[in-house]
């Protein structure tokens, strides 16, 4: 039993020093794990790493897609709705029918069906690896709005595509009436299934008498459950756990106490980190099982698929983001749209940013080895490899030119929001005026003559000046009116978060520091 465990741990610590690796050559960290598992594939003697596809679907998916969702803005997926929509369904599945195409007319075997199964493989971009590659690099707002709300999304579209393609390559058969309204019930009941399964995990840290480790142990449960319950009715798991999670985070300081809220956020952060770590050199060190499976085609030839196949998928995605804007153009004439010249350097960057990673990976694993007559399935492990070529190339090429093609492009904020600099200067400033207004309004001694007055006024310099608290009574008045003050901090921060040109991680950011604050205050009274 040790000895099973012993490899797994070896691959964190070398996760650990490939992640230090990448920080300290400023390359993002999807990228060194690939080529790092890579080239640990290649070392003799190392056992071949087989990954099961439940593996990825059941335990990694999940609370990846949940903690991604949990910290996406609303605000900022409500404002790119129509545009994040489009490219979560209408290009995934153009990408989708240009690979069947491709595939069908180049590749030896491969008929429509076997092309619209590997479409649906690589079509959806991996959301990790683009966001991780923009916080290196000085990108417009939007750009990375857009980004993330449509990896939420095209995941679960890119998943219906698969699931009918594999359909269709058992069966023989394909009718699309029934397939496209097959698509509609599963991404509507797909939604339904997060909402309800949301709406139970709501109600459980509403009114249940939990703690801050049973909020922590439900939140970890939650996307399990979204994903299996939808799952389980041939729904599409991947909506329903982005759906639960986004219902939750915009109820988060309603369901959770500032303690669940810090402590959560430190485990998420530490969990989301290895499990995306694991998931993405597991990719390289895959490879040795793929290559060995190709039998009859040969390296040269599966390589040059690859290639081809990638080549059809880029070019396809930019096409289609620039067709984007041609069409909002021509839209906004009718409808409101958040920008009506959107012009060319946004949809490069958008089209060029379209790595792919752990669901495509997951997908080609699990097409099935044999048909349900009992025959072996037609060119499974070309498709693996092909998948494999897809996301190496995405990752490593698109991944490290990335910021070079930002910078090439020089795209303006054509939103012009304020630095977020300036952001936390009127944030601070807002929360000053209100607070001492909230002080004087509150017209209890305990603020008129109480010392510590003085020291909040002052920025709260810090603690050893704290006056020592005689009076009892006065003790607990000056804490319920602090704390009062705090609760009022939140909503003051809440409601300017409406407001169009406040950045969310600006909010997010003074939110933590004010829970920090109650946690603090509690801890220093607790045993009073």
């Amino acid at each position: 039993m040790v000895e099973k465990f012993i490899p797994y741990v070896i691959i964190v610590i070398v996760i650990l020093l490939l992640v230090m690796l990448s920080q300290k050559l400023k390359v993002a960290y999807p990228v060194v794990l690939v080529l790092g598992g890579l080239a640990i594939s290649f070392i003799p003697g190392l056992p071949l790493i087989q990954i099961d596809p439940e593996l990825i679907f059941i335990i990694f998916l999940p609370p990846l897609l949940y903690e991604a969702a949990w910290y996406t803005s609303w605000k900022e997926l409500w404002k790119w709705r129509r545009v994040i929509s489009s490219f979560a369904f209408i290009i995934v599945l153009i990408t989708s029918l240009v690979v069947a195409l491709v595939a069908h007319s180049c590749i030896p075997g491969f008929t429509l069906a076997l092309g619209f199964l590997l479409g649906g493989i690589v079509s959806p971009p991996d959301a990790v690896s683009a966001t991780s590659i923009l916080k290196q690099v000085k990108v417009p707002k939007r750009v990375t709005s857009i980004l993330e709300g449509e990896s939420l999304l095209n995941d679960a579209s890119s998943l219906v595509v698969f699931r009918f393609a594999l359909i269709a390559v058992s069966t023989g058969s394909f009718v699309f009436h029934e397939a496209a309204t097959s698509f509609v019930v599963v991404i509507v009941m797909g939604i339904a299934t997060g909402l309800v399964v949301g709406l139970i995990y709501y109600a459980l840290h509403r009114w249940l008498p939990t703690d801050a480790n049973i909020d922590i142990v439900l939140t970890l449960t939650a996307p399990y459950v979204m994903y299996i319950v939808a799952e389980q009715f041939h729904f599409s798991g991947v909506l329903a756990v982005v759906t639960g999670g986004l219902f939750l985070s915009a109820r988060s300081h309603q369901i959770l106490s500032h303690r669940s809220r810090l402590r959560g956020a430190t485990v998420w952060s530490a969990l989301s980190f290895v499990l995306n770590g694991l998931v993405f050199i597991l990719i390289g060190l895959e490879l040795p099982v793929i290559v060995a499976g190709l039998g009859n085609v040969s390296l040269g030839a599966a390589i040059g698929y690859g290639v081809l196949i990638t080549v059809a998928l880029v070019i396809s995605r930019i096409l289609c983001t620039l067709g984007a804007s041609v069409f909002t153009v021509f839209i906004s004439r009718y409808i409101t749209t958040a920008d009506n010249r959107p012009g060319w350097r946004g949809p490069i960057i958008i089209g060029w940013a379209g790595m792919r990673g752990v669901v495509s990976l997951a997908a080609a694993l699990s097409v099935p080895f044999y048909l349900a007559n009992g025959s072996a399935f037609p060119q499974r492990n070309l498709i693996l490899f092909i998948t494999f070529m897809v996301i190496l190339l995405t990752l490593v090429v698109q991944g490290l030119t990335l910021p070079l093609v930002i910078r090439k492009v020089n795209m303006e904020d054509p939103d012009k929001h304020l630095s977020p600099e300036l952001q936390e200067v009127q944030v601070k400033r807002l929360l000053a005026e209100k607070s001492i207004a909230f002080m004087k309004e509150y017209g209890s001694p305990i603020f008129k003559e109480h010392e510590a007055l003085r020291y909040m006024m002052a920025k709260y310099e810090s603690e050893q000046h704290l006056p020592d608290e005689e009076d009892p009574m006065a003790h607990i008045a000056f804490r319920d009116a602090y704390l009062e003050l705090l609760n009022r901090q939140r909503s003051w921060l809440m409601e300017l978060n409406h407001h169009e040109d406040m950045d969310d991680e600006v909010i997010r950011k003074y939110l933590w520091l004010v829970d920090l604050e109650e946690e603090k205050h509690r801890v220093r009274y607790e045993h009073e």
